[in-house]
């Protein structure tokens, strides 16, 4: 065989390898629904059997107006899924898997602060009456309740340790 033939077998098969590789990185983007408690697992959640994924390109489709600057700061996936806590109230989760700590980072300093408490929780965590942002690693984890109780923002943060603990693993 001559030389220019095994080049070009060669570039043949790194051609057709490179978009396999890549499609195989893509699927793995994505937290695994794994990572989302299940129903009872934490004393007064329950979870909606659904976990959705969006990719970048599919962002805007469920955040409106705000996608711009996750894809900006390197978003590769999002997924979220909704939870009911003591029966009543609800509640939805995003995992945001980013490129980077770096850009779990950036969209974290870029939520206002004022008011938040600073549980000790991730790389770094906001505490509201009805809400908790946490970054841990290139995730970043939102959770917002719909309405207010007494005892939601405890509840969200056992929620939030569990997820910890599941980025963790």
């Amino acid at each position: 065989m001559t030389r220019p033939f095994i080049q070009r077998i060669t570039f043949g098969i790194l051609f057709l390898a490179i978009p396999l590789l890549n499609s195989g990185c893509q699927r793995h983007s994505a937290v695994a629904a794994d990572v989302f408690p299940q129903s009872n697992e934490i004393a007064g959640w329950t979870k909606a059997p659904e976990v959705r994924t969006f990719e970048p390109d599919q962002l805007s489709t469920y955040i409106d107006g705000d996608a711009e600057k996750y894809l900006k700061a390197g978003v590769r996936s999002t997924s979220t899924a909704d939870y009911k806590f003591n029966a009543q109230t609800e509640v939805v989760v995003d995992i945001y898997t980013m490129s980077n700590p770096g850009s779990a980072k950036i969209i974290f300093e870029s939520e206002p602060s004022m008011g938040a408490q600073t549980p000790s929780l991730g790389d770094a965590a906001r505490l509201f009456s009805q809400s908790l942002i946490f970054r841990k690693g290139p995730y970043l984890v939102r959770i917002v309740a719909y309405q207010d109780s007494p005892q939601i923002s405890q509840g969200m943060l056992n929620l939030g340790l569990a997820i910890e603990k599941k980025l963790s693993r």
